[in-house]
């Protein structure tokens, strides 16, 4: 894998779109104080998913986009994109050649994308995870940041040493999957707690179930008597109208 450019537009002390071209072997910039030279550095790892202000030197994330000077009104944007060789499949996509961008606005709203296609930042991060690159990578060495790393914890160290040797994915997906088991048994401790307070609501629910249905076969039997004792009723009065009426005839 290799950096091939590097275009910012609106990112910090660039307001207007700048290509920048990295040949094969060792690329140097140089410029006086105050030229941009760090601001470069910035633009790299900030696209390649740096989240932290204070690692861009800034106070907050909408230090990035430009702020204007006395004859250049601020930008309300920032954009970089970093384009990479990936003929050695370096990074896990298909392409031979692999375009990040990352746009910021001054309203807060962030876009990523891999190759004009729309991801989310946890893509980006997942992209380069374990490639040296990307904001958990030591690819990008800025001053200080040996001292860091020699009077980092023992923990802080071993991570460090993961992300090189390539194994930190592992440690990641294991990580996650201990998530994704722990709030796995928080679901099922929930759902025996709802199972034991249905079983206690079971047996009172089944009696009165029991009671239901007694009281439909109550009902039934009483209508099929009130029913039989009509008719019983209705041919006796028929019985005693044609009694009367044979009388009548008679008188």
């Amino acid at each position: 894998m290799q950096l091939k450019s590097l275009e910012l537009a609106g990112f910090k002390s660039f307001p207007d779109k700048t290509l920048i071209n990295f040949s094969s072997g060792i690329t140097a910039i140089v410029g006086p104080n105050g030229s941009g030279k760090s601001n470069i550095a910035d633009a790299l790892r900030w696209v390649m998913g740096e989240t932290s202000s204070k690692s861009l030197r800034g106070v907050k994330m909408e230090d990035v986009v430009f702020d204007g000077t006395q004859s250049r009104r601020p930008l309300g944007f920032a954009e970089v994109s970093l384009t990479l060789d990936n003929s050695d499949s370096s990074l896990p996509v298909e392409y031979s050649e692999v375009v990040i961008s990352r746009r910021y606005y001054r309203s807060g709203e962030s876009e990523y994308f891999i190759n004009r296609q729309n991801v989310r930042l946890k893509d980006i991060h997942d992209l380069f995870r374990d490639t040296g690159l990307g904001r958990t990578g030591y690819s990008i060495i800025g001053q200080g940041s040996v001292t860091e790393i020699i009077s980092a914890k023992s923990s802080d160290r071993r991570n460090v040493f993961e992300e090189a040797a390539g194994i930190a994915k592992y440690r990641f997906k294991k990580e996650e999957s201990e998530r994704k088991l722990s709030a796995t048994q928080d679901n099922i401790v929930r759902l025996n707690d709802i199972i034991a307070e249905l079983a206690d609501r079971l047996g009172p629910l089944e009696q009165q179930a029991k009671k239901a249905r007694r009281y439909i076969e109550l009902f039934e039997e009483k209508k099929k008597i009130e029913i039989s004792l009509w008719l019983s009723d209705l041919e006796r009065f028929t019985e005693e109208l044609k009694a009367l009426e044979k009388t009548e005839n008679t008188l």
